[in-house]
């Protein structure tokens, strides 16, 4: 007796029209089995679910509004680095002052601090998108600036200073908005993989962008800062396009409370502030890359092209470490694997001081910016995650102070121990007050340290 049995199979091979093909049809005939495919069958009375492979998971190449943001960052970070170059051998070319080198820097770091609070409440308040276009937009009006005023040969010292400041506020305003940007545009399971991409984009514009600025340089500042205006438009263009934000927007007013809101609740949160406070005590003591001048000189005796070997050394292992991480992410003991990098960073500091060969110095420049990537790319992921996003931008507003005053005060450190102390002690010094502190923070941040998973749901703390 012939018996037939309708299922159907719900099938998950692709993403369009196979997703919902079924329909077999069973037919049992004389001890021999049948199956045949049928796109029309209706189901019968008995229904048998076949669980077929899920899908592969989502890759980050794959997801359109990050590839939009990741070119976005590149052209922006390609476009700042061609700018400062220019700047910096414009202002040099007009004064011949070595001082006012090291004003310009200070003129754009002072804004990070005066606007602190406001820009990470507006980065909370507003579409993060249209912000992050705005900046870049003036980024592009004030290379444009620079470009007319270069064509025309009516650049001024005290023009530079002053679009120096602005640039410096653009970018104040920028910095927080797009780190907080990121996590709305793709999944969480993706996010570590994107804070890495991400930093490829910028580790790869930190290496090549300064070159091509020195190299068009030699045709004319306006050559430099064209360029760049064209690079910014682009990066305004990509940002705009990115889809809409899903969650609503903070509408409170701009109060003392509502902007002290994003220190509290990193006091609230001790994995966090233990994080931020490690990378600043971390580099700050072992900001060795400081001193390079110093070492390329009369220490490793090697002229500017090897100087230029070192200052590129960290960003080429933090490159090759971030396209790494964006491929094979950290899923498991993330605090112990940022602890260690953290303690591999100090050590490599410590043999770069006590290295007196050219081409060890630079083989452990690398490995100290793979560490750092490492460390960075932990920190920024699971800080991020574990942060509202109501509160995403005031966080990332506090975390970039905190970033800039370490590379700021790591300098003015680096520079004073080594007057004391002399420039391989003031290195090694630095290295060792690195392990000293890795030490200290697992034992007043036990939590951290044992940190399994990037993100651990938990109950958002009110602030």
């Amino acid at each position: 007796m012939n018996r037939v049995v309708f299922c159907r199979v719900t099938s998950c091979l692709t993403e369009t029209s196979q997703m919902n093909r079924c329909l077999a049809n069973e037919i049992f005939q004389d001890g021999n089995f049948l199956l045949q495919l049928n796109d029309n069958l209706s189901l019968s009375h008995t229904q048998i679910c076949l669980q077929m492979p899920s899908q592969e998971p989502l890759l980050l190449r794959h997801h359109r509004p990050f590839i939009a943001f990741w070119l976005a960052r590149i052209f922006t970070a390609s476009g700042f680095q061609m700018l400062t170059v220019a700047i910096g051998w414009n202002l040099y070319q007009l004064t011949g002052n070595v001082l006012d080198l090291g004003l310009v820097g200070l003129v754009e770091f002072a804004p990070r601090v005066l606007f602190m609070l406001h820009t990470g409440h507006v980065a909370d308040r507003y579409d993060r998108r249209r912000v992050a276009a705005i900046c870049q937009s003036i980024q592009a009006l004030i290379a444009l600036s620079l470009a007319i005023g270069s064509a025309t040969d009516h650049v001024t010292r005290e023009m530079i200073f002053i679009l120096a400041f602005v640039l410096g506020a653009a970018r104040s305003f920028e910095m927080p908005t797009t780190q907080a940007l990121l996590p709305s545009i793709v999944p969480s399971a993706l996010f570590p993989r994107a804070v890495a991409a991400a930093q490829s984009a910028q580790q790869s514009a930190t290496i090549v962008a300064p070159a091509l600025g020195g190299l068009l340089y030699a045709f004319g500042s306006v050559w430099v800062y064209g360029p760049t205006v064209i690079l910014y438009l682009i990066a305004c263009s990509l940002m705009l396009n990115l889809p809409a934000r899903q969650t609503p927007l903070n509408k409170g007013k701009a109060t003392l409370d509502s902007l002290l809101a994003g220190i509290r609740f990193i006091r609230s949160r001790p994995d966090i502030l233990g994080a931020i406070s490690l990378d600043l005590f971390a580099v700050l003591l072992g900001g060795a890359t400081a001193l390079l001048p110093v070492f390329a000189k009369d220490i490793l005796l090697t002229g500017p092209w090897g100087l230029g070997l070192l200052r590129s050394a960290p960003a080429v292992g933090a490159l090759m470490m971030s396209l790494w991480l964006a491929r094979f992410a950290v899923d498991r003991n993330v605090g112990r694997v940022m602890f260690t990098a953290v303690g591999i960073f100090g050590v490599a500091t410590i043999a770069f001081g006590l290295s007196t060969s050219f081409w060890f110095s630079l083989a452990v420049l690398v490995v100290l910016g793979a560490a750092d990537m490492i460390s960075m790319v932990i920190r920024a992921s699971f800080v991020q995650l574990e942060t509202p996003d109501e509160m995403r931008g005031r966080v990332s507003a506090v975390n970039g102070l905190f970033i800039g005053a370490s590379n700021q005060l790591g300098e003015f450190e680096s520079g004073l121990t080594a007057h004391w102390f002399g420039t391989v002690p003031a290195v090694v010094m630095g290295g060792i007050g690195t392990l000293v502190v890795t030490g200290v923070w697992i034992k007043l941040f036990p939590s951290l340290a044992s940190r399994d998973r990037m993100h651990v749901p938990n109950e958002e703390a009110k602030v």
